[in-house]
């Protein structure tokens, strides 16, 4: 599995705790070192079927000045996608890639569910 993080954010350092506790096998990857491209997450989105509003980190500092609430509705998905491959701190967090699965923010019962 491929976990994608920001070490200050509370919410992924609880995930990366439970992952740990269960003995996951997974490779870590800091989400604002190496931020996802576009190829990536597209593929993700696709894979995770959700909406790709789902993949904007909504509560983050950079997505408020850049009033993308606003903005995002007339973007095209081939627009949002090369937003969020532009930085990291876009991208909600975590997100965790398994086979057959993508899960983004940490929801403690979805991610036992999927391990």
């Amino acid at each position: 599995m491929l976990f994608l993080w920001y070490p200050k954010c509370a919410t992924c350092q609880k995930a990366k705790k439970f992952l740990d506790e269960r003995g996951a096998s997974y490779r870590e990857r800091q989400i604002k070192e190496e931020n996802p491209t576009a190829d990536e997450l597209r593929g993700w989105w696709k894979e995770s079927g959700l909406p790709l509003k789902k993949f904007f980190n909504t509560s983050g500092q950079l997505y408020r000045a850049l009033e993308l609430k606003d903005k995002l509705p007339s973007m095209s998905e081939e627009e949002q996608l090369a937003l969020l491959a532009s930085d990291g701190m876009l991208v909600k967090r975590p997100i965790l890639v398994g086979d057959g699965f993508v899960l983004t923010g940490f929801r403690q019962s979805e991610w036992a569910e999927k391990l």
